[in-house]
């Protein structure tokens, strides 16, 4: 802990430019870029909440997902990776019982007395419940929690499908971690904390996936079979060694106003899995249900029908990239990442709202992105879906085109070429 003015000047003077570089992949632009933004942080902590406070560092990652989407929240298996934009947080304890945020982009701070953990409906979609939530959770697993400021700056897309919601639920609950539990909680149990705090005081039924990601750091299977424990496993993800990078575009929509669409997916799931007298489909034997088809259609519609042959067959494709990836076999790893797209496409239909059919950015994006890549790269949808980002692995010899013709039909800047962040939410301290 260091108080602002010193920390400002050890980030100035290069003292921590080997986290920079580990954290953000980065070459020596963007370890000045990084320089920069943290003493800028810094800075704006000090306006906000005076100058000379003792200050802490955190960070959390965005994370792009690989395969498994919408499996997380009916137990499947899903294939992730953090990304290296991430979350910031400048953070001082205040010896009080009030939690006070202020993030960059926002109007007003949130202003949380964590002694109050009683769910408010009115704080439902707002960040402040999310506070509130997360250190509920904590306080009823045993940890400790009490009040600080905060000043966040995300570079990770609002409502872009790279999770900046779960990133914020994750940074939140890694400084209540470090600064009053000794880090006494892994980093699954603090996804887990962040997801009761989004289903149970923000209002939205997530799965685990994104905290998860986001928590744990670097490119990760994770298998929900048992959603209490679930496993993790890392997998080595070095898409440079294939001529490969990772692109992510945003086209430009918003997941504002689309939670009903993503709650039905999950609750068509389910509904499914009760006509077998399940909670959730993976507790579903695949062939009972392909062979009580008529049924289903006839008690949950068609479009649930379809999505839980999504669910199926994403489940079963992420252990497939998984073990693709292990064995080197980019072809095959390639063909998976086509094949999941459409399935989330074409069953899963979470490439654009039925209730906003003129907004369809994620559709074009991902049909330019085969136009341009078909036979040499892949692209899906990715993460919720419905708006916001598109994922594609572009080889070298495409890299330019693609992210012009991107750039072209969604803006200046709307391309990212992004690397696998090899860290999950920590403390930022000058070596990691």
């Amino acid at each position: 802990m260091m108080k602002t003015q010193e920390l400002i000047g050890s980030i100035e003077n290069g003292a921590y430019d080997a986290a920079f570089r580990a954290l953000y992949c980065a070459d020596e632009a963007g370890v000045a870029r990084q320089r920069a933004r943290y003493a800028a942080a810094v800075r704006r902590f000090e306006t906000l909440y005076g100058a000379d406070r003792e200050v802490e560092l955190y960070s959390a990652p965005g994370r792009t997902e690989i395969g498994g989407n919408h499996t997380d929240h009916n137990n499947g298996v899903v294939m992730a990776a953090a990304v290296n934009l991430d979350i910031i947080a400048v953070v001082s304890r205040n010896d009080s019982t009030i939690v006070r945020v202020k993030s960059h982009g926002f109007r007003d701070a949130d202003v949380v007395d964590v002694s109050d953990d009683k769910v408010n409906e009115r704080e439902f979609g707002r960040s402040s419940a999310l506070i509130r939530g997360v250190a509920a959770r904590i306080r009823q697993l045993g940890g400790q929690v009490a009040g600080f400021d905060a000043y966040t700056t995300s570079d990770v897309l609002r409502g872009s499908g790279l999770s900046s919601s779960a990133a914020f639920e994750v940074v939140i609950g890694t400084v209540f971690n470090g600064e009053f539990n000794q880090f006494r909680f892994t980093p699954v149990e603090v996804a887990q904390i962040s997801q009761y705090a989004e289903n149970v005081y923000f209002g939205k039924p997530s799965g685990l996936m994104d905290q998860t990601a986001s928590s744990v750091g670097s490119a990760i299977t994770i298998d929900f079979k048992d959603p209490g424990h679930p496993v993790v496993e890392e997998v080595a993800f070095d898409l440079a060694k294939y001529g490969l990078s990772l692109c992510i575009t945003d086209t430009k929509g918003s997941h504002a106003n689309l939670t009903d669409d993503y709650a039905a997916i999950r609750a068509e799931m389910e509904q499914v899995a009760a006509l077998f007298g399940k909670k959730v489909l993976r507790e579903v034997d695949e062939e009972d249900f392909y062979a009580s088809i008529p049924m289903v259609r006839e008690q949950a519609g068609d479009r649930a029908v379809l999505r839980a042959i999504h669910f199926f067959a994403d489940t079963r494709r992420a252990g497939q990239l998984r073990d693709a990836v292990r064995a080197g076999d980019i072809e095959r790893f390639k063909a998976l990442i086509i094949d999941g797209g459409n399935s989330s496409f074409e069953y899963n239909q979470n490439a654009y709202s039925i209730r906003h059919p003129r907004e369809q950015g994620v559709a074009v994006g991902v049909a330019l992105s085969q136009h341009i890549l078909a036979g040499q790269g892949a692209w899906r949808l990715q993460g919720g879906g419905f708006a916001g980002t598109i994922q594609a692995f572009v080889p070298a010899a495409k890299l330019e085109q693609y992210i012009a013709a991107m750039e072209s039909a969604f803006g200046k800047g709307s391309c990212y070429v992004l690397s696998v962040r090899n860290y999950g939410a920590v403390r930022v301290d000058k070596s990691l």
